[in-house]
């Protein structure tokens, strides 16, 4: 494990990677999935409360921050007609099933269940930011992602004791972002598709 202070890093590298995907966006560069980043926003605030209850630390405000960035991001999305994806079918399906994970915890009202159904809930509500990087690759900026994996890893590293409490969410948002991140610097979507249209022809 390493000190608790290594969690301002992780903050650092996360509002530094916000800033990249944010300008990118902001310029039309980047065209984030609203339906993603805005439930990734109110699933980590949601996120952060839980994490309080379960007295995770200093770590909470890490995801405190996984928190208000997405919201951040979304209104940028909104200053650019480029930075706008059309919301499909696909993106409201993820949608509806990540807010059924989120309203799991209402009726169980356990704080533990509630962050595993959260973590449920945003890896869903990754999805469609998952197939769009896929499908368009170009449209996102890889380096955010990059950001997220790092600062995640140092969040887990600064827990004394690795819990699921402490450990899940963060654990969760380091496979996606890690997923996203290599098909959008492999560009494998377009390579995939443009191997099998050869071999069609």
């Amino acid at each position: 494990m390493i000190p608790s202070q290594f969690i301002y890093l992780a903050m650092g590298l996360s509002l530094y990677g916000m800033y990249g995907y944010t300008r990118d966006t902001w310029r039309g560069e980047t065209a984030p999935n609203r339906v993603t980043w805005g439930l990734w926003g109110f699933l980590g605030l949601v996120s952060f409360g839980v994490e309080l209850q379960q007295h995770v630390g200093i770590a909470a405000y890490m995801t405190l921050i996984l928190g208000i960035i997405p919201f951040v991001v979304i209104s940028a999305s909104f200053h650019n007609k480029k930075s706008v994806w059309q919301i499909g079918t696909f993106d409201v399906v993820c949608g509806a099933a990540s807010l059924v994970g989120l309203g799991f915890w209402v009726f169980i009202n356990q704080p533990t269940v509630a962050l595993v159904s959260f973590c449920i809930a945003d890896h869903i509500a990754a999805l469609p930011t998952v197939r769009k990087s896929w499908i368009a690759p170009e449209t996102e900026s890889p380096q955010a992602f990059l950001m997220g994996v790092v600062n995640c890893l140092i969040t887990i590293l600064t827990l004394d004791q690795i819990t699921t409490a402490g450990a899940l969410f963060p654990g969760v948002i380091v496979y996606t972002d890690i997923l996203i991140w290599v098909l959008l610097i492999t560009n494998m979507g377009p390579r995939v598709r443009s191997r099998r249209a050869k071999q069609v022809a």
